[in-house]
């Protein structure tokens, strides 16, 4: 395929270019991106994702696009302010982009976007697969916001499959990389009473599974993007004091979670237990399908 992707400088960026041959990227500063991302991939075209579509140039040739950029929602305190980044990188962004992918005169053929399992919102034991309702708060708000504008491109003719992405592990890093020194310090634990569902994926999986979304021309529409062995919070900080050899028992109270990051601190105890039955019933095969061989593989090397 001949591919276009945003996003391309992130945490699941450089890992979904390594499947791809010679992907064109937009970026905000395309020196920059060349210097990290080197000469493997093609064109870098200069995009701000708030000014307005990408340049036409971009599409040229273009079957799919891959939209992962998106301002994190884990850095910093959630003002108004940073909640209104995080809901206008992703509604303004993905707006803008589709407008460009449609007025194109070499229309691409299928997008596939990201989004997130915040649009279940806080789900207790419920099971939960692509056809689950949204549930509600701010991050259940923006993803269908953020789906309404990916879908968009379906008035042009174009395939869009949408990735819910889930909490993704790797080395380097992503969530993973903030939770490792209070573990490695013996200061680790469970959040809360650590009985709420973690749905999360390894990081070479999700970069598959966008390829995959791809590929499957019958895919449509949503795909939760975790795998297929969700924990519990106890569950997935026991596993982690393990391959780390330390103890994980102090549990992180809400109150102290809440003074240092604000709203955010809601979504962290957060319960959903969500499956991945449309990359299963189409035939994904992951390679870390349970949480253990997971952290094996991002921390086995540097243990």
């Amino acid at each position: 395929m001949r591919a276009l992707v945003t996003g391309a400088t992130g945490f699941v960026g450089p890992r979904l270019l390594r499947l791809l041959d010679s992907p064109v990227v937009l970026s905000r500063n395309p020196e920059r991106a060349r210097g990290r991302l080197g000469p493997s991939v093609g064109p870098i075209f200069r995009w701000d994702p708030m000014a307005g579509p990408p340049p036409a140039e971009a599409f040229s040739a273009v079957d799919t696009v891959f939209h992962l950029a998106g301002e994190s929602v884990a850095e910093g305190r959630w003002t108004e302010a940073q909640k209104a980044r995080i809901r206008d990188s992703r509604v303004v962004g993905t707006r803008n982009l589709v407008l460009g992918m449609t007025q194109s005169t070499d229309k691409p053929a299928t997008l596939v976007a990201s989004s997130a399992v915040g649009i279940y919102g806080n789900r207790g034991e419920e099971e939960l697969v692509e056809s689950s309702p949204p549930g509600s708060g701010f991050l259940a708000d923006v993803c269908r916001e953020w789906e309404r504008e990916s879908l968009a491109a379906e008035g042009a003719g174009i395939r869009v499959a949408l990735l819910r992405t889930g909490i993704v592990l790797g080395s380097g890093g992503g969530a993973l990389g903030k939770m490792l020194t209070p573990f490695r310090l013996g200061a680790g634990g469970p959040l809360g009473s650590g009985r709420q569902w973690m749905p999360w994926i390894h990081v070479a999986d999700l970069a598959r599974m966008y390829v995959h979304a791809a590929d499957v021309a019958r895919i449509r529409g949503a795909v939760n993007g975790v795998a297929p062995e969700p924990v519990r919070n106890s569950e997935f900080t026991r596993a982690l004091g393990r391959q780390l050899h330390r103890p994980a028992f102090l549990p992180a109270p809400y109150l102290g979670l809440r003074l240092m990051f604000g709203e955010f601190a809601q979504v962290l105890f957060d319960s959903q237990r969500v499956l991945p039955r449309v990359a299963l019933e189409t035939g994904f095969v992951f390679q870390y399908p349970d949480i253990a061989s997971a952290l094996r593989e991002i921390l086995a090397p540097a243990a």
